[in-house]
C-alpha cells in the first residue's frame, strides 16, 4: 500500500489547519535571535543575543500564546506575513515549504525526534546570550545559517 504523501507536500501554507502550521516549527529558535539591518544597504547581520522569552536550552518561547503581549513588537508568523519576512533562515520550514523545497533530514517531523534540530547543530542552543545580559547586540554578531552536522546514516 501507497504511502500517503506527508501534509507539508500537499497543501500550500494557507491551506494547512492551525495543528499543521505549529507542527512545522522544527524548535530551532533562530526566529528568536535579535537581528541588525544596516539602513544603507539593508543587509541583515544575526547575533546570538535571544529574545528573553526564549528557553535556551529547548529552543521555545516560553510563553508563546501571550508572547505578543509581552514584547509587542514580536512577529507572529502566518502565511501572510511570511512573503515580507526576509531574515527567516534558509533552513526554515516554513520558508523552505514556501519555496517548494523539503524538510531537511534533521526536522522532527522527518526524523520523529525533536532532538535533531540540536543534534545536528541547527538550533542556538548554547549559542544563545539571553537580551538582559547582553549588552551592545553589535558585539554579538554570528553567521548562519549554522552549520548541519550529518549524522553518518541520514539520508536528506
Amino acid at each position: 500500500m501507497k504511502k500517503p504523501r506527508p501534509f507539508w507536500k500537499t497543501k500550500t501554507l494557507a491551506e494547512m489547519t492551525p495543528a499543521e502550521w505549529e507542527s512545522l516549527c522544527d524548535g530551532c529558535g533562530r526566529c528568536c535571535l535579535h537581528k541588525l539591518r544596516d539602513e544603507d544597504t539593508d543587509e541583515i547581520s544575526y547575533t546570538n543575543v535571544a529574545c528573553r522569552l526564549l528557553d535556551g536550552t529547548d529552543c521555545r518561547c516560553t510563553s508563546y500564546q501571550t508572547r505578543q503581549e509581552i514584547i509587542p513588537d514580536c512577529i507572529n508568523l502566518t502565511p501572510a506575513a511570511l512573503a515580507g519576512i526576509d531574515w527567516l533562515p534558509a533552513s526554515c520550514a516554513y520558508r523552505r515549504v514556501a519555496e517548494g523545497k523539503n524538510l531537511a533530514w534533521w526536522h522532527p517531523l522527518i526524523s520523529g525526534d525533536p532532538e535533531t534540530v540540536h543534534q545536528a547543530g541547527m538550533s542556538v542552543r548554547g549559542i544563545s546570550v539571553d537580551e538582559r545580559k547582553a549588552g551592545p547586540l553589535e558585539h554579538h554578531l554570528i553567521n548562519l545559517p549554522l552549520r548541519a552536522r550529518r549524522a553518518a546514516d541520514s539520508d536528506e
